[in-house]
């Protein structure tokens, strides 16, 4: 029985420097994807007649990072119907990043996104790997790392956006957990926290598996509860700093986000976009793309719940999930939103590491392809806003 066929049994820490030499393969096939994707943007981009550099680092997100970067908070745009766009909406730790490494050497704040991004990216690659490679097995891992490369939108990884960032914090604070390091899974929560506002599915994550560690102990163990108190001063710290600024106390940030037409309305805003577009052949064809979207989502999370995937996963997926489905706000970013919800991507990772090792590159190779052409057209149409 191979350690594809049952869950592998926990063992001792190991040093952080193994643990990235491990994860090594499955870092150098994420970025050959991510390289072949860059490949196709710069080709398609050459016929376009568009900057490949513009596409990744001053488009929709990324300026209002950048511009957080360069003038700090309290910029805002009032569009004709009235409602408020303000860059309070965008949380802190990448434009912080980007204006560290600004700071350091020649780079523009645009520039110093991307190697944020990039960074951040084989990171988050690595993080992937090892919670995978901890469960299944290093074949599962680099299979687990490769298939976040070739999603669809995988595109973004490459961007001055905040979604590699977030899921390097998110996957190597989830591993911190599952090898029981309380005290670095509640920093890494922290950063997550600062990063995104979905970092609230990293602390119930960190809160659930810790109530069920001491419910099972029966007894309170201080890096337990460092961990558990650490989790959420990142996001807490931020939300209640926007609260404080805008005057709106505790509910602020949500104001904020309301003027984005951003909220969380149980999926309504969703579905009543998907049915409308039932009102024309062409329409409806995108229809059931959308309903069939959302199953595979949903049933690669059940898989997960089948598969017996370890409760922090469940918790934070599950949690990533509902927020990109069943928020309101721009409909276009919802597989955006969806790409830091990595745990979706195990059961395919275990049943490609099954196979033999030239099928599954075959496959892989396959996917990668047709993802970097659909970044490339995505990217110079609707894009990510």
């Amino acid at each position: 029985m191979t350690d594809l066929d049952q869950r592998r049994t926990p063992s001792p820490p190991s040093p952080a420097g193994h643990v990235l030499r491990r994860a090594a393969p499955a870092v150098l096939v994420y970025a050959g994807v991510r390289a072949l994707g860059l490949a196709v943007l710069a080709v398609w981009g050459a016929v376009a007649g568009k900057s490949p550099h513009t596409l990744l680092s001053a488009r929709w997100d990324s300026l209002w990072y950048t511009r957080v970067a360069e003038h700090g908070y309290g910029w805002e745009v009032t569009l004709p119907d009235g409602s408020v766009h303000s860059n309070l909406a965008f949380f802190p730790l990448l434009p912080w990043l980007e204006r560290l490494v600004s700071a350091v050497g020649p780079l523009s704040y645009a520039d110093a996104g991307l190697v944020v991004s990039w960074v951040a990216s084989l990171f988050a690659a690595a993080g992937i790997f090892a919670v995978a490679d901890h469960l299944y097995g290093r074949r599962a891992g680099i299979c687990a790392a490769a298939l976040w490369a070739v999603l669809p939108v995988g595109i973004v990884q490459s961007m001055a956006y905040s979604e590699s960032l977030f899921t390097a914090l998110a996957a190597w604070s989830l591993y911190a957990v599952l090898r029981e390091r309380w005290v670095a899974a509640g920093v890494l929560a922290s950063l997550a926290g600062l990063t995104r506002p979905v970092g609230a599915a990293v602390v119930a994550a960190i809160w659930a598996a810790a109530a069920v560690r001491m419910y099972r102990e029966r007894r309170a163990d201080r890096r337990v509860l460092l961990g558990v108190i650490l989790a959420p001063l990142g996001a807490a710290g931020y939300v209640l700093w926007v609260g404080h600024r805008t005057g709106g106390g505790l509910f602020g940030y949500l104001d904020v986000q309301a003027g984005w037409g951003n909220g969380f309305d149980f999926g309504y805003a969703f579905a009543r976009f998907v049915g409308e577009k039932f009102t024309s052949v062409p329409g409806a064809l995108a229809g059931l793309g959308l309903i069939a979207g959302v199953a595979l989502v949903c049933g690669l999370y059940v898989l997960g719940v089948r598969g017996k995937q370890p409760l922090p996963l469940l918790v934070y997926c599950g949690i990533v999930v509902v927020l990109a489905l069943c928020a309101a706000g721009y409909f276009g970013s919802k597989p955006r939103l969806l790409m830091p919800a990595f745990p979706l991507l195990l059961p395919v990772a275990v049943a490609l590491a099954r196979l033999r090792t030239s099928r599954s590159a075959l496959v892989l190779g396959g996917v990668a392809v047709v993802s970097a052409v659909y970044g490339a057209f995505w990217l110079h149409g609707s894009g990510p806003p």
